[in-house]
């Protein structure tokens, strides 16, 4: 019998059901969801699924959650969980998962974003996320990164909620290869389709206070507009327009994609932000152990800083010692 299985052709001889396939295959059904023919598979079906010559299989894997104590009373809350840091970070473009791990453990993160890929199933011993950054420890965020299409990221979170069992998600859908832009109009129509199915959708979208009240009227649980282009450094390119999504939001806005350095995460901060999501300004700097460390700090003083109460701007000086008793 012939399968597809993750777009690769296998002759599979003894595989008459979807538990036999992951016999031979010597996964470990507990780690991973199964798609079959386009149609998500639950566990409690593997030993009755029968396969055909000409399936096309997707296996994918992922396993993440829970939550560490709180003991600062400084936390923001989405989706009815509590988190102290209000920094998160992606787990992409390290040089291997060693420095992914030493660089969250510096950032001091509570929340990681991973993207759902393919098992893969011809080398089995290679390394995992799950080996490196504990998801007992951490919560894991799958994320749709790389999706283009509302159909695709609605795809890949119900594979990703099969395979780790968890409602809240980061959507994106993004609008070309270029820019990384958000197609704003397929955002809007998967962050209704996962609501609908019982996600906690917190959602990457343009700067836009429109379409950030739309999400948050479509049951957005968290509005993650772009400071600049994903992956860009440029730091915040329009802090009036985020400013006015932060007034105007009933949830949590986080600051997702092209922060650059720990600047501008204190200025996402000072305006007021929830929280920053960040990846290539930690992983892509020259010692990223370090900008992690610094990033935690840039958040920690921005976010002091903006429940302190900056001083008003002024057009002229104001001296800071009194004149009355000049010598």
């Amino acid at each position: 019998m012939r399968l597809t299985i993750n777009g690769e052709m296998r002759d599979m001889t003894s595989a008459g059901t979807v538990t036999e396939l992951l016999s031979a295959l010597e996964l470990d059904a507990r780690k991973i969801a199964i798609e079959l023919n386009r149609e998500i598979v639950p566990r409690s079906a593997y030993d009755a699924t029968g396969l055909n010559d000409g399936d096309k299989i997707e296996i994918v894997h992922f396993i993440g959650g829970g939550n560490a104590p709180h003991k600062d009373d400084d936390y923001f809350e989405v989706a009815g969980q509590r988190f102290r840091s209000r920094l998160l970070v992606g787990t992409g473009k390290y040089k291997d998962f060693e420095e992914t791990k030493l660089a969250i453990e510096a950032s001091g993160a509570e929340i990681v974003t991973v993207a759902v890929r393919r098992v893969n199933v011809t080398d089995r011993n290679k390394p995992m996320l799950v080996d490196y950054v504990d998801p007992k420890k951490y919560t894991y965020l799958p994320n749709t990164a790389g999706c283009y299409t509302a159909d695709d990221a609605v795809r890949t979170l119900r594979l990703a909620r099969e395979a780790g069992g968890w409602k809240l998600v980061k959507l994106e859908v993004l609008g070309d290869q270029k820019t990384l832009y958000p197609d704003m109009e397929a955002t809007l129509e998967a962050t209704k389709a996962l609501v609908k199915d019982g996600f906690d959708v917190m959602v990457y979208c343009a700067d836009d206070p429109i379409a950030a009240r739309k999400l948050e009227d479509l049951g957005a649980c968290a509005i993650m507009p772009l400071a600049a282009p994903i992956g860009s450094g440029l730091g915040l390119q329009n802090p009036v327009t985020i400013r006015i999504i932060i007034e105007n939001a009933k949830v949590p806005v986080l600051v997702d994609a092209g922060v650059g350095t720990a600047s501008d995460a204190a200025v996402a901060m000072e305006l007021g932000c929830d929280g920053v999501l960040m990846n290539t300004a930690i992983a892509e700097a020259k010692d990223p152990i370090r900008m992690a460390r610094a990033m935690k700090l840039a958040i920690e003083a921005g976010r002091l800083a903006y429940q302190a109460g900056r001083m008003p701007k002024k057009l002229y000086a104001d001296p800071s010692s009194p004149l009355a008793g000049l010598i």
